[in-house]
C-alpha cells in the first residue's frame, strides 16, 4: 500500500531554497502540514507567500500549510522548537525530512580542522540530534518516516570534497543502522542520493579553494529532485539514487574499483 502525503505532519529543514523549497511547496500542495526551517527569515516568508499564491491560483484553499520556523538547525534549542512547533501546530510528527546541508571544496591538506567540523555539524550531527529529539513523537505518528537527503558522494567519494563526502558517508551509515533499529517501531527510513543539483548549494559553500565551476550542464533541477523524493516516499522506498550517472558510478566503484580510483585521481588534478 502506498504512503499518503495528505495530512502528514512534517518537519523539513533547509527549506529556504533549492530542493527544500520545492519539497515544501510540493508536499503542502498535496495536503501535508509542513514546519519549514531555515536560517533566512525573508526567504521563508517568500516561501509561504509562494504557497499561498499557488493555493489561490488553484483554488485549493483547504489543502496543506507551511509554517516557518527560523533558526540554525545546529542549535539544540531550535531543534526542540521544531519538534514542539509541529506538535503544537499539528498535534504530532509523522515525518522528518533532514534536508539542510553545506559543502566545502578544496584539498584536505590545505584546509584547517575547522572546515571539517563545520561541515559535520550541519551534515551529520544536527541531523542525528534532531532525529533523536523527534523520534519519541515519530513513534506515535501516523505511518512515520525519516527522510535523509544525502548525495551520490555518500556511495563513491570524490576529490576536493573530502569533508562533504565524509559527512555523507557517515549519514549513509547512520541511516542504514537506524532503519534496522526502528523497523519494530514502524518508523521508516528513506535515504535520497541526488547527483549535482542546480541550486544555491555551491554558492553558499563555506569555502571553495578550487576555482572550478561546480554547476555542470545537465545538473538536476531541484524541483525534479523534490518530485522524485516524494514519489519514493509514496512507494515506501528505502533508498534511491536519482540519476543514471550516479548508478553507473556506484556500479563502477563496486565492480572495478581500480578504474574508479584512477578516474577520480584524474578528476582531482
Amino acid at each position: 500500500m502506498k504512503r499518503t502525503i495528505a495530512d502528514k505532519r512534517i518537519i523539513l529543514t533547509g527549506a529556504s531554497s533549492g530542493i527544500g523549497w520545492h519539497l515544501a511547496l510540493q508536499l503542502a500542495a498535496e495536503g501535508a502540514q509542513v514546519i519549514a526551517n531555515a536560517r533566512r527569515a525573508d526567504r521563508l516568508g517568500e516561501l509561504v507567500d509562494a504557497f499561498k499564491a499557488k493555493q489561490s491560483a488553484s483554488g485549493a484553499a483547504g489543502s496543506g500549510s507551511i509554517v516557518p520556523v527560523t533558526g540554525d538547525v545546529c542549535d539544540r534549542e531550535l531543534q526542540r522548537q521544531l519538534v514542539e512547533a509541529c506538535v503544537g501546530e499539528f498535534g504530532g510528527v509523522d515525518m522528518l525530512i533532514n534536508n539542510a546541508g553545506i559543502g566545502a571544496m578544496g584539498r584536505f591538506d590545505e584546509a584547517d580542522d575547522d572546515r571539517m567540523r563545520k561541515v559535520f555539524d550541519v551534515n551529520f550531527f544536527a541531523i542525528a540530534e534532531l532525529t533523536r529529539l523527534a523520534l519519541p513523537k515519530l513513534k506515535l505518528g501516523n505511518d512515520s518516516l525519516i527522510v535523509n537527503m544525502s548525495s551520490i558522494l555518500a556511495h563513491r567519494a570524490a576529490p576536493l570534497k573530502s569533508e562533504y563526502c565524509a559527512s555523507k558517508f557517515a549519514l549513509h551509515g547512520f541511516s542504514d543502522s537506524i532503519r534496522a533499529e526502528l523497523a519494530k517501531d514502524d518508523v521508516g527510513m528513506l535515504l535520497v542520493s541526488p547527483s549535482t543539483t542546480d541550486s544555491e548549494f555551491f554558492d553558499s559553500a563555506i569555502e571553495d579553494q578550487t576555482g572550478k565551476n561546480w554547476k555542470k550542464r545537465g545538473s538536476m533541477l531541484p524541483e525534479v529532485v523534490a518530485a522524485k523524493t516524494i514519489r519514493a516516499i509514496r512507494k515506501r522506498k528505502h533508498e534511491i539514487i536519482l540519476t543514471h550517472g550516479g548508478r553507473f558510478l556506484v556500479w563502477l566503484d563496486r565492480i572495478v574499483p581500480g578504474v574508479a580510483n584512477r578516474m577520480m585521481a584524474r578528476y582531482g588534478n
